[in-house]
């Protein structure tokens, strides 16, 4: 499939819009902070954390055993499930992007993961694609197209996949699906490799969203994975809304992301780990909480995990 570029060759999203521009985040970062315009919050909040086992990790569920991911903070996963481990936009370093401190420790050290499969990255923005943590890992990298310059530089393999393409790793298969969202690593490289979520499907189906907004996507990612099992969806880094919106979600519009694309079960990420926009760290559960409740949604699909927490995900019957 040929994905949407401009004349210049950038990528685009499904609706054929790039959601960030430089003065965008001049106006936000700089103009509006030098005017007070922006909303203050402290730089740091008590999260849920728990220890994560090593020896629990240590061997993935068998095939029709229920899959086990472990919130390692972020937009960062372990998924395991029919014999394979796959991480999903792993971030271990000590510090966060741009040598910001980290709010919620490093759960598990490189050292205490088992033997991974494949590390899938979601797009290449800092606090998604940590060089240090991939490399530590050593395992080959799933990602957009355009991204294997970048990891190859790095001593990684890396298989390119465009939207809607798949690669089977081990007994599942691992589909790279459109988000609403953008790319960009250095200053002149600007939404040159795609960005997007996975759908890893065995005998359960996960959704991981990567970074994104809220977008008619969801719908078509719905009805092309019918019977998705959890979704892995971010809450977290909308705040201001004038500019955050057009790339990520708050807690409501994450809500609806999940009815659409028809999950069995929420799991939240991207809150309390890193301070990365102006609502306060621990402000994006209790609003996912309330809208759950709004909608009179069944409790026992949501999950907020704590960092550091395993999830069971058992196959549908």
């Amino acid at each position: 499939m040929a994905q949407l570029r401009d004349p210049s060759g950038r990528f685009l999203n499904l609706d054929g819009s790039i959601p960030n521009d430089l003065s965008s985040v001049l106006r936000w970062a700089v103009v509006d902070s030098i005017a007070g315009r922006r909303r203050k919050s402290p730089r740091r909040a008590a999260v849920p954390q728990v220890s994560t086992d090593p020896a629990l990790l240590r061997e993935p569920p068998a095939s029709g055993q229920p899959a086990r991911l472990t919130w390692l903070g972020h937009a960062s996963w372990l998924v395991q499930l029919d014999g394979v481990s796959l991480l999903i936009d792993p971030y271990l370093s000590a510090r966060g992007p741009g040598f910001s401190p980290r709010n919620a420790a490093v759960p598990v050290r490189l050292e205490d993961l088992p033997p991974v499969d494949a590390q899938l990255v979601s797009h290449n923005h800092y606090d998604h694609m940590d060089l240090p943590t991939l490399v530590g890992v050593r395992s080959r990298v799933i990602a957009g197209l355009g991204m294997a310059p970048s990891l190859s530089a790095a001593g990684l393999q890396c298989t390119e996949l465009v939207w809607w393409d798949k690669v089977e790793i081990g007994a599942v298969t691992v589909a790279f699906v459109p988000s609403q969202h953008w790319s960009r690593r250095g200053a002149f490289d600007g939404n040159r490799t795609l960005w997007g979520g996975f759908v890893i499907q065995g005998s359960t189906t996960l959704y991981h969203a990567g970074d994104t907004a809220k977008f008619e996507g969801f719908q078509e990612i719905g009805r092309r994975f019918p019977g998705i099992d959890a979704a892995m969806l971010p809450i977290g880094a909308y705040d201001p809304a004038w500019f955050m919106e057009r790339q990520h979600m708050n807690p409501e519009q994450a809500v609806q992301a999940f009815v659409d694309v028809g999950a069995r079960h929420f799991l939240a990420m991207h809150w309390g780990t890193f301070k990365l926009t102006d609502e306060p760290l621990d402000e994006p559960p209790i609003r996912l909480q309330a809208e759950w409740e709004r909608r009179g949604l069944d409790r026992k699909r949501l999950q907020i995990p704590a960092v550091g927490e395993a999830v069971s995900i058992s196959p549908q019957a």
